[in-house]
């Protein structure tokens, strides 16, 4: 089955301090979008699709991109890479953008901006997380069962294996009946207490407490190619209610989900993971995924680099 990787590059990595998805860490100096592109291709994946902005392109192609060119997929196929740019020129015309605005539109704005790179099955994920191995595995399986209207699917993790030590994070907190995903809702200032419960503090400065098998959302989606006319209608709908002032609100993958769940176009699976997930949320992160990607290198999960 030819499927694609589709992964959002473009985000401005405001809270870490830099661009993080080009950063160097691990043992060979791999950045952390090359794992999730060697599990992908083992997995079965045919296709890498970089959503980048334009004056990332010679970067992500010198640390990676070339390399994954010159790839061979399971099929043994060569591996195609494409390069989707994430900038104020997809906009549609019939908004204007405000001068003060320079924050990107989003992860929903982001997958659009991929519409022309992809024509097959696909997932979605951020360039700076790790998700593990088996995650690619279960759902390039999952999507080959996907119809091609109306169906997707998600790898759902646990709360307590995504949260950072740093600092508080944004998850998607899921909730699910019988395998289907009922609604996701982003939750923005979820924090491990002294006591290690984990609480959301955004309106209490308390926090309401959340099991730490709660399943989340990290941005990794499966859908058809059906999904992107959605997506269109979705985006279009958010720029016309977004008022001028508004300079900083994102359109939202995950809510573009829930409203086509709640209207009852769309039934989600959700695969569940029980492995570490780590990413660098915060700069202070860094030595700790760097640490765990060389144990993984050590124990044979990984050869010891991933640019041979």
């Amino acid at each position: 089955m030819k499927a694609a990787l589709v992964i959002m590059a473009a985000g401005m990595g405001s809270r870490y301090g830099g661009s993080k998805q080009v950063d160097g860490i691990g043992p060979d100096g791999e950045i952390l979008m090359e794992y999730s592109i060697y599990d992908a291709i083992r997995a079965g994946f045919t296709k890498v699709v970089f959503i980048i902005k334009p004056e990332m392109r010679e970067l992500v192609e010198t640390l990676c991109g070339r390399h994954v060119a010159g790839m061979t997929a399971a099929d043994g196929s060569p591996v195609e890479v494409c390069y989707a740019y994430q900038d104020f020129s997809s906009v549609p015309a019939f908004y204007s953008i405000p001068m003060e605005r320079t924050k990107p539109f989003g992860t929903g704005h982001a997958v659009l901006c991929a519409r022309s790179c992809v024509g097959e099955p696909f997932i979605v994920i951020n360039a700076d997380d790790y998700y593990g191995v088996d995650a690619f595995r279960v759902i390039y399986e999952e999507l080959g069962r996907l119809k091609a209207e109306g169906e997707a699917t998600m790898v759902g993790y646990r709360l307590d294996k995504t949260v950072s030590e740093h600092g508080s994070v944004t998850r998607g907190v899921c909730h699910v009946t019988d395998g289907k995903l009922d609604r996701v809702v982003e939750t923005f200032k979820l924090t491990v207490f002294p006591d290690g419960t984990i609480r959301d503090v955004d309106k209490n400065p308390e926090g309401d407490v959340y099991a730490p098998d709660t399943p989340v959302s990290m941005n990794f989606w499966g859908f058809t190619p059906w999904i992107f006319t959605k997506l269109e209608e979705y985006f279009n709908a958010f720029l016309r209610a977004l008022s001028t002032g508004e300079l900083k609100k994102e359109c939202l993958l995950p809510s573009m989900v829930g409203e086509l769940i709640e209207k009852g176009e769309l039934r989600v699976s959700v695969l569940h993971s029980d492995a570490k997930w780590f990413g660098m949320t915060y700069h202070e992160d860094k030595d700790a995924v760097a640490a765990a990607l060389r144990a993984l290198h050590d124990a044979g999960v990984y050869p010891p680099t991933l640019h041979g």
